[in-house]
């Protein structure tokens, strides 16, 4: 069976950690020590879908844009 679920990472000492939600626990009957399969997908960069441009760079934080796209409309 294939449950998908999405979560946060969580800083586990020197490592990276996931918490499963309860209800999922107690619906696959998951118990400490047992062995379980993660399949792990992330969000795709911009680059990964648009490729990179070439000489292109990011100068200004978005929140710069924002202030100055919002100039003259206060």
């Amino acid at each position: 069976m294939v449950i998908e679920i999405s979560c946060k990472t969580k800083k586990w000492g020197s490592s990276i950690g996931i918490i499963i939600p309860k209800e999922i626990v107690d619906k696959e009957n998951i118990s400490i020590g047992e062995k379980i399969v993660v399949e792990i997908k992330s969000r795709p960069k911009a680059g990964d879908i648009f490729g990179d441009i070439p000489g292109w760079k990011w100068k200004r934080s978005t929140a710069e844009i924002i202030k100055e796209v919002k100039k003259g409309w206060d």
